[in-house]
């Protein structure tokens, strides 16, 4: 059976997304991958820039608000800002919480090339975080 997770991040616009389409692209079908925004604000173009760099794809994903999966039993809910975590609704059912504190690099501001680049550190560090996630829960 699938294991469901949420990733919550206050706007579901840049780490949230980043971490929903990188699980679904490495854990193939292994999860079952959500995430949502207290204030869901639109995907930040450079979302899918880095993403499909790294040649992940955002199979049909949109910003959406916590309202939307409230209802939802979730085995995981990760949170990628500490506002979200501070501030992270309970959800039914019996799931594991983990914080990922991670810095938004869509409130960089300055050239586009270092926007892009604290883009690609996000989807990065993210990366990593992620494939822990699925070695440590492959069986469990």
């Amino acid at each position: 059976m699938k294991k469901k997770v949420l990733f919550l991040c206050t706007y579901n616009s840049v780490r949230s997304q980043l971490a929903e389409a990188t699980l679904k692209h490495f854990a193939c079908d292994g999860f079952e991958v959500r995430s949502a925004g207290s204030f869901p604000s639109g995907i930040n173009p450079n979302v899918e820039k880095v993403l499909s760099e790294a040649g992940i794809k955002m199979h049909g994903q949109y910003s959406k608000s916590i309202s939307e999966v409230a209802k939802e039993n979730f085995d995981y809910v990760i949170t990628v800002c500490d506002l979200a975590a501070k501030s992270c609704p309970a959800f039914l059912g019996n799931y594991k919480r983990i914080h990922w504190p991670i810095e938004d690099p869509g409130r960089i501001q300055g050239p586009q090339e270092d926007i892009i680049f604290a883009f690609r550190k996000t989807r990065d560090i993210l990366k990593d975080l992620i494939l822990d996630f699925i070695k440590n829960n492959e069986n469990s």
